[in-house]
This record gives structure tokens, sequence and C-alpha cells, in this order.
């Protein structure tokens, strides 16, 4: 054995047993918390039906309780959509507006990729199926014809509308069961939706790339968020453009992301107005001015805290776990050990500009280790170690630590992971649909309400067999086959929608 690994060894064998000691005197209180849950892996069998019989009969009752949960939330949308004022010429007009929005949206839940490709897609066999499970969609209407709709009414409405729908299943109260002690989780984070060498539109951001040669580039930036429930699923917001128009080269400040963020605070305000709310964001966040206006709104948050971030902050916290090491928690978290440290009560001055002020603040970190096993490569066991820590805007104690860090801290991920699968799984997010900023905006809403549409599909009950066979992605597939596939019973699919059948999550995401 090499001296480098008898050295790791030895360290190990001596913090497990400094770790035993504190424990025994009470320094360390340990606590075992349930398995930590991990990602199963997908069947690898041949998926064929006995009979091709037996096949078209599995793709038709597929389509039925899709159709079942889509028809939930489908009707009051679009008569909110409906709404929206329409400025075309009525006398020239062949499709109606709710039409081209459905089109629209359908784009997304099918995951057809750009126009072109739903306007070679769109067979007479997909659409009469699709006519069957959304009778609004009464013509068939080319992918041009909806990017010049919206380029000319006001998309921002669009965004209301589902908005609006999330209200209502609010009040129906079809996530009161999976809520984190009582509050609505909202994640927010910024990303880039794509960009050009060249200033396509005024409310584009600018940014000089390349370290000898500096070239020019514009870029769509979006503030994002997201209602995050208890059993992982993750539910689009609201969705905010950082726009350039008034911004004077040299004179002010491009917008950025924690300007949008006190704009986007003021509609989750109006959303979410006597609800409890808890906001989990990333280190940008970590200032006295988004504090305050998470205080200002009686939002709980957990915020991450980075290194070299509130610099009088981390010194305070360090030199207070020092004077305070009973406040400590080890936890055994399925296969992985969990260290925590905090210190509450911390006081921070800064200035808002006006005036100085100060906050009170409560920090926490956390020092994770787990053993890797490489079985595919080298088939060695390797000690990994990580660190985290966040902000929280109540005390911390052995009582409440672990879940507010593990349950509510790292579910700030959940909005990484959605936008990444807004990106590579099938929506599309950096394709921008139209270079008219008003119709890329709209496709961009169109997109989150398919988003939003599919989401509650593959968690809804009537369709949870189908998903843990296919997975997602595969089940997004096989019913978008299933309708290009062959002409299904109309009837069939009417008379389940008829049926008064009650929909409702899955108790596992």
């Amino acid at each position: 054995m090499s001296r480098t690994k008898e050295r790791k060894l030895r360290r190990q064998r001596e913090k497990e047993e400094k770790l035993r000691e504190q424990i025994r005197t009470g320094q360390v209180r340990y606590v075992r918390y349930e398995q930590r849950n991990k990602k199963s892996a997908m069947p690898n069998r041949i998926n064929m039906a006995e009979s091709p019989e037996a096949e078209l009969e599995d793709r038709q009752d597929t389509v039925e309780r899709a159709t079942v949960v889509y028809r939930q939330m489908l009707p009051s949308l679009l008569k909110k959509l409906s709404r929206i004022k329409d400025p075309r010429n009525p006398n020239k007009i062949t499709h109606k507006m709710t039409v081209l929005l459905l089109y629209g949206m359908l784009m997304f839940v099918y995951q057809t990729g750009s126009r072109r490709e739903t306007n070679r897609t769109m067979s007479r066999i997909l659409f009469e199926n699709l006519k069957a499970m959304f009778p609004e969609l009464e013509t068939l209407p080319h992918a041009d014809t909806l990017a010049r709709l919206l380029a000319v009414i006001d998309v921002s409405e669009i965004q209301e509308c589902m908005v609006e729908l999330l209200k209502d299943l609010i009040k129906r109260k079809k996530f009161k069961n999976y809520l984190l002690k009582k509050n609505y989780l909202i994640a927010i984070d910024g990303t880039q939706k794509f960009y050009l060498n060249y200033q396509w539109d005024d409310k584009c951001l600018q940014r000089n790339v390349g370290s000898e040669t500096k070239t020019e580039q514009y870029y769509v930036y979006v503030l994002e968020s997201v209602l995050i429930l208890s059993n992982g699923i993750t539910l689009p917001l609201y969705s905010l453009f950082l726009d350039n128009k008034d911004w004077i080269k040299g004179e002010t400040k491009q917008d950025c992301e924690q300007r949008a963020f006190y704009r986007l605070a003021k509609k989750i305000k109006k959303l979410f107005r006597n609800s409890r709310i808890t906001i989990v964001v990333d280190g940008l966040y970590a200032c006295g001015p988004v504090i305050k206006t998470c205080l200002e709104n009686k939002w709980n948050y957990m915020i991450v805290l980075k290194e070299d971030c509130l610099k009088t902050v981390w010194e305070d916290a360090k030199g207070l776990m020092k004077l305070e090491p009973e406040n400590s928690l080890h936890v055994k978290w399925g296969d992985r050990d969990q260290e925590y440290r905090w210190a509450n009560h911390i006081e921070y001055e800064f200035n808002d500009g006006k005036r100085t002020r100060y906050l009170i603040l409560h920090v926490v970190t956390c020092h994770e280790t787990w053993l890797q096993e490489h079985n595919r490569s080298t088939g060695k066991v390797e000690q990994k170690e990580t660190r985290y820590a966040w902000l929280s805007s109540k005390p911390l104690s052995e009582r409440n630590v672990f879940e507010r860090c593990t349950k509510i801290g790292r579910y700030r991920w959940k909005i990484e992971n959605n936008i990444l699968t807004e990106k590579h799984h099938g929506y599309n997010y950096e394709h921008c649909y139209s270079y008219t900023w008003n119709a890329m905006q709209g496709y961009h809403y169109l997109m989150k309400i398919g988003r939003l549409l599919n989401v509650l599909a593959v968690n809804s009950e009537l369709l949870a067999e189908k998903v843990e066979a296919l997975g997602v992605q595969g089940f997004i597939k096989f019913l978008k086959n299933a309708c290009a596939g062959c002409v299904l019973d109309a009837n069939r699919i009417r008379e389940a929608v008829n049926r008064k059948r009650q929909w409702r999550l899955a108790l596992i995401a």
C-alpha cells in the first residue's frame, strides 16, 4: 500500500474516532434520518405487445387517459386565452386565436422542435386524432400564421393565463398535500436563452467575449421561477425577460438578474398574496437588498452563501461556531454522512442607497461525505466530500437544521434540473422560433404552458403506470406516435372525457 493511501486511511480513522468521542461526550448529536432515495434505472427489455390488436388497444387506452388529464385544464385555460385582444382584421381571419394558441401549446406538448418541423410532421391522421382529443382545434393552421399572431398581440397575457390556471389548481386544493410545512416553495434562477453576433433587437443584452480580440455578442437572458412541491414535482411559474431597451451605452447600466428579481418579487407577491412563501436562490442573491425584500414580503428564505460573499458575516459565523460547539449535528442520511454547524443572530450592516440598515442573519454549513463505488470502470471505492452553506430566515436548531437544508435549501437544484430539461429534453428552450421580440416571448410562454401540461400529465395517477414503464421522455414519444400512427376511435375518447374521473397527482413523483 502506498504512503499516500496509508495517510488517507489514517486521517479517516482519526476523524471517525474523534467523531465517536464527540458523540459519546455529547458535543455532537447523531441522528439517522430516512433512506436517501436513488433514481431507479429504466427496465432494459423488449417492449412488445402480445399482438397488433393489443398494441392498438394500449395506444387507444393511453390516449384516452392522457386526454382526461389534459381536459382537466385546457377548457378553462382556453377560455382565459380567448379574452386576449385580437388586433387582426375580422374579415380576413381564417383561424380563431384560441385555435392558433392551442396549436402553439401542442407544438411543445408533443415536442416537435421548430416551426418547420411542426409543418412537416402535422399529418392528417395526427390532426384528426388531436381534433378528437381537443375539439377546440377546429382548423389546421400553418406555423407561420401563429408567428404572425404572436408578433401583434400582448403576449404577456399568455403567461398571465397560465398563472391563473395555477391559481385555479391551488384553489381546487390539488397541491395541498404537497406543500413543505404549509409553505409554497419557489426557486428563482436566471439563464441565457440564446445569442447572436449582431444586434437583431435593441432589447438584447450586450457583452464582449474573447481574450485578445474582443467580439460583441447580443444575447437574451431570462429570470425563471418555479413552484416546487414536496414530492419533487417542479411546475413553471413566472418567466421575466431582461430588457435593455432603456440602456444608454456608457451612461446607464444594463438590466441584470438582481434588478429583475425585484420586479419578479412583485409578481409573486401579487399571486401568493396571503400565502406562506419560502424562496430558495443561489449565491448571487446573498445581499442585503434581496434579503430585505424577502423580509418586507414576510417570506422565508434559504440563500446559498459562497465563501467570498458577505465576508463580515462569514467571520462572525466562524467565530460563533468555535465558541458554541454544541450548535452541531451529525446526520446519517442514507449512504451519506452530514455534519451540520450553525451560528444564529449575526448582525449584518448594509447601505441600500438611502440609509444604513441592519439585518439579523443565521448561517449554516453542511459538510457531507460518502463512498463512491466505480464498479463499471476501475472497481475502486473512493471517498467523496463536499460542503454547502446557506443563509436561513429562521434560527437553526437540531430540530430543524436537516429539514431546512436538505428538504428546502437543496431543492434549489430543482430549478436547474428544470431548465436543463427545457433546454435538452425536447422543449428547445434555446431556440427563439422568431426574430421578432414579441413573438419570441410568446413562443417562450407557450413552451411553458406545454411544459406545465406535460408535468401534470406524467405525474398524474391515471398515467403513473405507463410513465413508470417508459420514462417521461419515452411516454411523450409514445403518446405522439400513438396519435400519429393510426386513426383512433374518436367516440371512445369523447366518452372517456365525459365520464367523471377525478384527477390527482401520484403519491410518488
